[in-house]
């Protein structure tokens, strides 16, 4: 899902450059952070967060930072070096009292122009999409003014199983009620791929409105995201397409049409030195939370008043979730953390609890407001605190050991790969293939991977990030293969197979999961997709990984 940037680029002026400098700016960050990001198994952006003047964005390749600067979908800004999207930034900056939005936006302008000598243009090309029509009977209502915007629920769900884990049995087919109030097509056009679920059908292509419907309406949708084969489900299955048709009337139609876009002229790969007062103007984050309350839930997963996940305005809730749970995102660990958690007694994963807890003032936690493009939780920020509490209520002490872990090395069997263009953007997305006859694309499997320009030692970094079902700790390069691939593979999601769990006896650690063979419903594992589709095999064995050992936890918490 895509978070729709307020500014326009039909407000830019084809083939006028932008290479502008901070000079030519008037509004700047008082003082700026920028730094390459420190590695990660699996690197999302995160932010843009802001509070109390401390602005934050993390993780961040030059496509996003040009994006969340310029307020443009990344499927339009164009050109660039083959780094574009894979080196990663961290910028922290003081904000100047006042600012907003749109002003700190510039302010990201500015310092792209002055840090990493950013030089653009606009300009208009081709791109393909799909076209909102009306169909002769629009089922639309005149919007009677009361209320604005769209939100969303979900019906039918499949509530967890009691112990935890993923569902057994055929699931219910959830039913997504997308409604908005005084919207006009324009506005919902752009927004259909921050519709939940919606990006499955649109394989990452925009969605231009050409109804010719002026004014604003009230309307409501239902439909069902797709769901991989192999699946079994129960309930009725309503495709997004068929929806809009039947409930709205209206329809999409592929087509390609010509848009403003970004074009990158040149930016260097590595920003200006920090100057000397940084250190001083980024002290560490605050470590505990100004409040917290944490008590065991009286309310069963899934069950009768289940309450959801709230993170806004910097006050945390959390129902329902295990300490298991909590421990892995405390100290960020991959997965269920079978494999990287040692001496964890068996209620961990049963017993549930509430948390409610409340930042300090200038810490941006974000918001779980659904975003396609970024992480909408600052979980850097939150981390040290949920540590703290944790260590606190449940009397926890722990402590890092490298021990063995079972893991993956990338290796050759038999390589089916196309030598890449150098010059292209090194990247990979989830969606349709660039090459319509690229016979590994096979969308119903339910994970369609194009990659481009991609090393196999990147391939390797990638795959974490790719497959996280399926990996949790960092793939090695094995291949000896030499420069940049073009490859589409195709594969089912991890949750279709029984995944067997070992433990190794030396260790005390899960050795980490044993690939099946694919099912005869027709679902692929991405085992056997790497061999099959690519030639390329992975390889289990045992390497040194830091795992998180408890030495003791209570299992109820210390009183409120």
């Amino acid at each position: 899902m895509r978070v729709r940037a307020s500014v326009s680029v039909v407000t830019l002026l084809c083939g006028v450059a932008i290479g502008q400098t901070a000079s030519e700016t008037t509004a700047k960050f008082d003082v700026a952070d920028v730094h390459s990001s420190p590695h990660a198994t699996q690197p999302f952006v995160r932010g843009p967060f802001y509070n109390g003047g401390r602005y934050e964005l993390r993780f961040a390749t030059m496509l996003d930072l040009i994006h969340t600067a310029y307020g443009v979908d990344p499927e339009k800004v164009i050109g660039g070096p083959n780094w574009l999207e894979m080196d990663r930034f961290d910028v922290f900056a003081k904000v100047p009292a006042g600012s907003s939005t749109e002003s700190r936006r510039r302010m990201l302008q500015a310092l792209l122009a002055d840090r990493f000598s950013l030089v653009i243009h606009n300009d208009s090309k081709p791109i393909p999409s799909f076209a909102l029509k009306a169909g002769k009977r629009p089922l639309l209502k005149e919007a009677d003014g009361s209320g604005s915007g769209c939100n969303f629920t979900v019906e039918n769900t499949t509530p967890p199983p009691a112990g935890g884990g993923p569902p057994q049995g055929p699931i219910n087919l959830p039913v997504i009620v997308y409604t908005c109030k005084n919207t006009t097509m324009a506005t919902f056009a752009d927004g259909m791929l921050s519709m939940p679920g919606a990006g499955q059908y649109f394989q990452n292509r925009l969605v231009v409105d050409q109804t010719e419907l002026g004014g604003a309406w009230d309307f409501a949708i239902k439909f069902t995201p797709k769901i991989p084969a192999g699946i079994p489900t129960v309930g009725e299955n309503i495709p997004l397409f068929d929806a809009l048709e039947k409930q709205l009337g209206l329809r999409l139609e592929a087509a390609t049409i010509p848009m403003p876009v970004i074009t990158v002229d040149s930016v260097n790969r590595k920003p200006t030195e920090n100057s000397p007062d940084v250190a001083a103007s980024f002290p560490p984050l605050p470590t505990e939370f100004d409040v917290a309350e944490i008590k065991p839930s009286v309310t069963p997963p899934g069950g009768p008043g289940t309450a959801r996940p709230e993170i806004k305005n910097g006050r945390i809730y959390l129902p329902g979730i295990t300490l298991k749970n909590l421990i892995t995102v405390a100290w960020d660990i991959n997965g269920n953390g079978d494999d990287l958690m040692a001496n964890a007694p068996k209620w961990l994963d049963s017993e549930r609890f509430d948390v409610i807890a409340k930042a300090p003032a200038g810490v941006a936690i974000g918001d779980l407001t659904p975003s396609r493009t970024t992480v909408p939780v600052n979980i850097d920020a939150l981390r040290p605190m949920l540590r703290a509490l944790l260590i606190d209520r449940f009397q926890m002490k722990v402590h890092m050991e490298d021990r063995p872990v079972a893991a993956y090395t990338l290796v050759a069997a038999k390589p089916k790969l196309k030598q890449a263009d150098p010059n292209s953007r090194t990247k990979w997305q989830e969606g349709a293939a660039t090459d319509s006859k690229d016979k590994n694309a096979n969308a119903s499997l339910g994970r369609l991977v194009t990659c481009q320009n991609v090393t196999m030692a990147q391939f390797a970094e990638l795959l974490p990030g790719i497959a996280p079902g399926y990996l949790r700790t960092q793939v090695v390069d094995g291949t000896g293969l030499e420069g940049g691939f073009d490859f589409t593979f195709s594969f089912s999601p991890a949750g279709l197979f029984q995944v067997n769990q070992g433990r190794s006896e030396d260790s005390g650690a899960a050795a980490g999961p044993v690939p099946e063979a694919s099912l005869p419903s027709g679902a692929l594992s991405l085992f056997d997709a790497l061999t099959k589709q690519l030639g390329l095999k992975l390889e289990m064995q045992k390497r040194p990984t830091p795992v998180l050992v408890i030495d003791h936890v209570n299992q109820k918490p210390t009183d409120n």
